[in-house]
C-alpha cells in the first residue's frame, strides 16, 4: 500500500530515514514513550481501571461513584485505599489496578519513612517531599511537556513561516520594515517580560502557551524568508505570474513546498527548545500551577532536597533522554531531506 501512495521522491526520503538507524530507533522509542504517557491514567492512577462488584462493572477512572456502590456506608467519594472498601470489593468481586497504583497528586499516607523516601518496591523511583510517587509524576510531566512543546512548535511555526514567506516573496519596504520590527522584538529582555506577564496572569497551560508564542514565532522566520527571497525570481515563479496566477497561489503551491524542505529539518530542534522553555519556567516557579506534574518542578525538588539524589537524577536523565531522542530524530529527518543522500 505504501508503494502505491508514496512518490519516488518520498520513497527515497523514507529509505534515507530508515538508513539512519540511530534516528529510526529513536523515533520508535520516543513513540512508545509518548503513547504510554498519552494513556497515563491507565498506567498510573490511584483508582482501579475496572471494578466488578455484585455482577456490576464500574470504570472508576472515567466516572466517580460513591462508596455505597462498593458496599460502603457513606454517600461520599470512594477512597480506594480504605481497607474497608478494599475488603468489600474483594468479598463481592475484584478490581483491576494500573501497574502504578498512584496518580501524580496522590499522597501516600501509609509511608513510614521520612519524605522524600528513596526508591522501593512500593515506589519504584521514590517519593518527593510531599510523599507523591515520582514515577507517576514523571509520566504525567512527560505528557505535559511533549503536548506543550508540540502545541508551541506548531503555532509558532505557522506564524513564523507565514511571516517569513510574506517578507521573502514581496521584499522591498515590507521586508525592510518587518526586519526592523523583528530586530526590536527579538532584542527585548524576554526573561523579564515573561516574569512580568507570569505575575499578571494566572499560570496555566494556555497562558504559558500564549506568552511563549509571542517570542518563539521568530525561530523559523529567517530561514523561510531566505528561501522565498531565493526562489521568488526563479523562472517557474515568473512563468506563473505571466499566466496570471495570484501571489497567494504561487506562494502556497510553488514556493512554499521548496522552502519546507529546509524548514522541516529544523522542527525537531524547535520542539526541543519549546520543551526546554517550559522546563526552565517550571524550574523557576513561573510555569504551570503549583502541584502540576512537571519535569522542571521535579528538577527544583532535586535542588531543594540534595539529600535525596534520586529526585535530581530522575529529572536529569528523563530530560536528557527525551531531548537526545528528539535530536537524533532531527538528524534522521535532515538526512531524509538531503538530496545528496542515497540509500
Amino acid at each position: 500500500m505504501a508503494n502505491i501512495i508514496l512518490s519516488p521522491l518520498n520513497k527515497r526520503r523514507m529509505a534515507n530515514f530508515r538508513a539512519n538507524k540511530r534516528g529510526y530507533w529513536s523515533l520508535m522509542l520516543f513513540s512508545v514513550m509518548f503513547v504510554i504517557c498519552l494513556v497515563a491514567e491507565l498506567v498510573a492512577n490511584d483508582k482501579p481501571i475496572f471494578v466488578r462488584f455484585d455482577d456490576n462493572w464500574y470504570i472508576p477512572i472515567l466516572s466517580d461513584h460513591p462508596e455505597t456502590a462498593y458496599g460502603g456506608d457513606f454517600d461520599v467519594q470512594t477512597d480506594f485505599y480504605d481497607p474497608y472498601i478494599l475488603g468489600k470489593i474483594e468479598e463481592h468481586g475484584f478490581a483491576i489496578w494500573p501497574p502504578i497504583p498512584f496518580s501524580y497528586e496522590t499522597i501516600d499516607f501509609q509511608m513510614r519513612e521520612a519524605q522524600p523516601a528513596p526508591p522501593s518496591s512500593r515506589h519504584w523511583l521514590g517519593t518527593d517531599d510531599l510523599g507523591r510517587d515520582v514515577l507517576a509524576r514523571l509520566i504525567y510531566g512527560f505528557r505535559i511537556s511533549i503536548l506543550f512543546g508540540l502545541a508551541l512548535t506548531i503555532i509558532s511555526s505557522v506564524i513564523g513561516i507565514a511571516a517569513g514567506a510574506v517578507q521573502g516573496y514581496f521584499g522591498g519596504w515590507l521586508d525592510l520594515g518587518f526586519q526592523r520590527v523583528i530586530e526590536i522584538w527579538s532584542g527585548l529582555p524576554q526573561l523579564f517580560i515573561l516574569i512580568i506577564l507570569a505575575s499578571l496572569f494566572a499560570p496555566g497551560f494556555g497562558t504559558l502557551l500564549f506568552i511563549l508564542v509571542l517570542f518563539s514565532w521568530m525561530s523559523l522566520t529567517g530561514l523561510v524568508r531566505a528561501e522565498f527571497l531565493r526562489a521568488r525570481n526563479f523562472e517557474y515563479v515568473r512563468a506563473a505570474r505571466a499566466l496570471g496566477m495570484t501571489d497567494y497561489r504561487i506562494m502556497y503551491r510553488h514556493v512554499l513546498p521548496n522552502a519546507m524542505v529546509a524548514t522541516i529539518t529544523f522542527l525537531p530542534f524547535v520542539l526541543n527548545g519549546s520543551i526546554v522553555a517550559l522546563t526552565s519556567l517550571d524550574f523557576l516557579g513561573l510555569g504551570m500551577p503549583p502541584g502540576s506534574p512537571s519535569l522542571g518542578e521535579l528538577l527544583a525538588q532535586g535542588k531543594n532536597n540534595l539529600q535525596a539524589p534520586w529526585l535530581g537524577m530522575t529529572a536529569f536523565f528523563a530530560i536528557a533522554l527525551m531531548l537526545s531522542l528528539l535530536i537524533f530524530i532531527g538528524e534522521a529527518v535532515r538526512d531524509a531531506f538531503d538530496p545528496r543522500k542515497t540509500f
